[in-house]
Order: structure tokens, then C-alpha cells, then sequence
């Protein structure tokens, strides 16, 4: 008796074609994280719960482990999945600091588990991209630039995706402007949280809530006032000044700040924007200085699909503390909503660039030691699975795009070889222990799909 099948939301699973797409992100950003010197790390997939619940507000999105016989007092008591890729992480650099050296400069490529209500662009199972700088002690405000500058880097490099606004703010210009107007811990605290809502709520329902929570109006306003301002420049400086607020960490925020935007300026061209965005807040609350969020061009529905910040107190031991920044890519939140709508997909759906066609059984092997051959000097092939008749063979190798059917024919015991390109129909002779494909059939290639004018 057959049993249907029923999709479980929010847990993205790939055809091979989409999974080239995939995978071929995940090694330019690899490579590119790379190539400024980031090193790549794998963390387990479970923390403590306590560790967990303790690094904002978060623990509605955890997914607990337990197994089916576990006891009370079970080993796996009190573990859960990791929501993200900087809580382990600041937990890894305290359990190896004597093994490492600082600035410690990492880079992340793993799955995450929270449990959200699934949505486009948002998943109960996903892969994050995170790349962090952490020193002992102290970390110059020159590495908050650096992680921006690399994953602007990476990002750049994947031509098939859509264009770029970096988005980047500083929480101590949110909390020093809060202060100067007067403000409390407490209030300071719920202003940056209404202020991180002005995405998602219009101006005077924020307001409204501060007025709720006993700012009186002009106050309010004079509250959401800041987050009004966004430049592509460093011109925010003067336009904050001019609100008429003091205080020193609003001034050490906006000197911090600026560094960032000035130090990405020569990133910024057709597929990149940077802008200092001052409602730019972050939600999670280990955050102290730097804040980036990310949206994708025509997909800013999906909201911010790369995000992070400063964390000067999320890693320490009690005794050191090992301040960080670090920037993360939802790869699974821009990748997953393009796959499904077909705006990005391969060209074939296997690696092989040549089929090698199969006159009988009894040649097989000669068949498979062209295809060893090939495979020697790095060139990607099978060999077919039936010695079918040539034009089935050829129909198995086109159902798949692979672009080449290699043909061996013996005639009166003179072997020769030919290879077909059967999108064009060309034909010639060649030889397995020279011939090889132009580049660009040697792998999968993504196509980006015409979007209607």
C-alpha cells in the first residue's frame, strides 16, 4: 500500500540543478572569504540551552534535542540547536583561546536551526554564511570595516544574483542620541527597540508607543527623529549634529560609524550600495557598536538576507574577554525564493561534460577507459548506463545537458574516436588522452532567467 508523502515547510531541499547554484555560491564565497585570510571552521550543531537563551531574545526559536529513550537526567538533557553561527562560535573561541592566535579571523559555512513560522525567505532549517574577527582584550574598529569590506567582496563576485544596499548603523549613535536627550537605561532600551521596528511599523505607531510607555509626544518624535536620516556618505555626521544632542558615545558612535561608510565607499558600483542607515538597530541584543543589515535589489520583501554587528562582550572566559564583529549571509534566505521561482537555475543537471556512448556490452571497458582518461585530466564524464542505440544515447545525454556524447568506433581493427557537441551538431575526431571542453562546459554554468520588461 502506497503512503503519500506529505513536504514538511521551512526545511529547503534542492534538485541537482538547483543545488549547483548552491554550491557554487557557497564555494565563491569560500574562496573569497579565503583570499583575505579567513580561516574556515565547523562547529558542532548543539549548545547548551543555557548558553543559548542567554544571547537575546531567542529562546521561542530553539529547537531542543532529545532522544526517544533518553531518561530524566539523560547525557543530552539540556542541549539545543544552534539559531545562528555567532553563539557557537563565541563559545569555540573561549573553550580553544589557547590554541588559537588573535586577531582570530574565521569564516563559517553550516547549517542553523530556529523555529520560525515558515515564509518565503525564512526556514526552520538553512544555511548561513559568517565570517568574525575576534581579538583578546581589545579589537580596533579598523576590523568592523574589514568584515564589511569582505563580504561586500563576495558578494560582488556572484554575478548571477541581483544587486546589493548594505545598510550600516552604530548602536552607540542610537544609545548616546537617547541619553543626550535624557533618557534612562530603561528607556534608552525601548527606544532602540521601537526604533528597530520602523521597518515594519509606520512612524507615528512607533511613536505611539513611546507615548504609550510615558515619553510625551514631542519627546517621542524627537526620538525617532534620528532614525529619519540615511546617506550614502558620511554627510549623516552634520545632520545629526544638527538635531542638537551631545553626549560622548553618540560622538564615539558617529566617528566609528563613519569609518565604516568611508572605508566601503570604494566597494560601492552597480551591483553594491552602502549607506549609513540610522533605524538600523538589530534585534539581538549581544550587539555594542557596528550594526550591518543587507537587502537584496527587487527582493526587499525578504528583508535583510545579510546581517551582524559588534559583540564586545559575547565571548568571555571572566577573566578575558574576547571582543568581535562579524557579518552573516543568509545563503538558504537569497538562494531558496530565486530557485523556486526559476529566476536562477543550471544548465544541466549533472557534472558530467561528456557522456561516452556505449557500442555493445562487450565494449564497455574500452568505454570506461576513455572515460578514466578524461576523468585524469580533470574533465567530468560517464559512461552510459545501455548500450542503447546512438540516438537514444544521445537523448539520455540531452534530458541531462550534458553538451558532449563521445563516440569510439572500430574499423578493421583501427580504433577511432570522434566527440559530438549535441547542441550544435558538430562532430570531429579527438583524443581521450588530449581532447578537453572549453571551460565553460567543464562545469554546470547557472542561467539567470529574463525577467519580463
Amino acid at each position: 500500500m502506497s503512503t503519500k508523502i506529505t513536504p514538511l515547510s521551512g526545511f529547503p531541499e534542492l534538485l541537482p540543478e538547483q543545488r549547483v547554484v548552491e554550491q557554487d555560491v557557497v564555494d565563491l564565497l569560500r574562496s573569497t572569504f579565503e583570499l583575505h585570510g579567513f580561516a574556515g571552521i565547523e562547529t558542532r550543531a548543539v549548545e547548551p540551552l543555557e548558553q543559548l537563551l542567554t544571547k537575546g531574545e531567542t529562546s521561542k526559536e530553539v529547537y531542543v534535542l532529545r532522544r526517544l529513550q533518553e531518561q530524566e537526567s539523560g547525557k543530552d538533557a539540556g542541549l539545543g540547536l544552534h539559531f545562528d553561527l555567532t553563539v557557537p562560535f563565541a563559545r569555540y573561541v573561549v573553550e580553544n583561546a589557547g590554541k588559537l592566535d588573535f586577531p582570530f579571523r574565521r569564516f563559517q559555512i553550516q547549517k542553523v536551526w530556529r523555529g520560525e513560522r515558515p515564509q518565503d525567505g525564512r526556514y526552520r532549517e538553512f544555511t548561513q554564511a559568517d565570517i568574525d574577527v575576534v581579538g583578546r582584550d581589545v579589537l580596533p574598529v579598523h576590523h568592523d570595516v574589514e568584515v564589511a569590506r569582505v563580504m561586500l567582496d563576495a558578494l560582488r563576485r556572484i554575478e548571477f544574483l541581483p544587486g546589493f544596499r548594505l545598510q550600516v548603523n552604530n548602536r552607540k549613535v542610537l544609545e548616546g542620541y537617547f541619553r543626550g536627550l535624557g533618557l534612562d537605561d530603561a528607556t534608552t532600551t525601548l527606544a532602540m527597540t521601537a526604533v528597530d521596528r520602523l521597518d515594519k511599523q509606520p512612524v507615528e505607531a512607533v511613536a505611539a508607543m513611546l507615548v504609550e510607555a510615558g515619553l510625551d509626544t514631542e519627546l517621542a518624535h524627537r526620538c525617532l527623529a534620528i532614525a529619519e536620516i540615511c546617506t550614502p556618505d558620511s554627510s549623516f555626521v552634520e545632520r545629526v549634529r544638527a538635531l542638537g544632542v551631545e553626549h560622548p558615545l553618540l560622538d564615539e558612535g558617529l566617528v566609528e560609524l563613519a569609518a565604516v561608510v568611508d572605508g566601503c565607499a570604494s566597494l560601492v558600483g552597480p551591483t553594491v550600495d552602502v549607506v549609513a542607515d540610522l533605524k538600523i538597530a538589530r534585534g539581538l541584543d549581544y550587539y555594542t557598536g557596528t550594526v550591518f543589515e543587507t537587502r537584496m535589489r527587487g527582493h526587499e520583501a525578504l528583508g535583510s538576507i545579510c546581517s551582524g554587528g559588534r559583540y564586545d562582550a559575547l565571548a568571555t572566559d571572566g577573566r578575558t574577554t574576547y571582543p568581535g564583529v562579524g557579518i552573516s549571509l543568509g545563503v538558504s534566505r537569497v538562494l531558496v525564493p530565486l530557485l523556486n521561482r526559476g529566476d536562477l537555475v543550471a544548465d544541466r543537471k549533472v557534472p558530467s561534460a561528456v557522456l561516452v556512448a556505449v557500442t555493445d556490452e562487450e565494449s564497455r571497458g574500452r568505454s570506461d577507459l576513455v572515460a578514466a582518461s578524461l576523468r585524469a585530466r580533470g574533465v567530468p564524464c560517464e559512461v552510459a548506463a545501455t548500450a542503447a542505440k546512438f540516438g537514444k544515447q544521445i537523448r539520455y545525454a540531452e534530458r541531462r545537458g550534458i553538451p558532449y556524447v563521445w563516440f569510439e568506433h572500430d574499423d578493421e581493427g583501427t580504433t577511432t574516436h570522434q566527440v559530438k557537441d549535441i547542441r550544435s551538431g558538430e562532430q570531429h575526431d579527438a583524443d581521450p588522452d588530449t581532447w578537453t571542453p572549453p571551460a565553460a562546459d567543464l562545469r554546470p554554468q547557472v542561467l539567470i532567467k529574463e525577467q519580463p520588461q
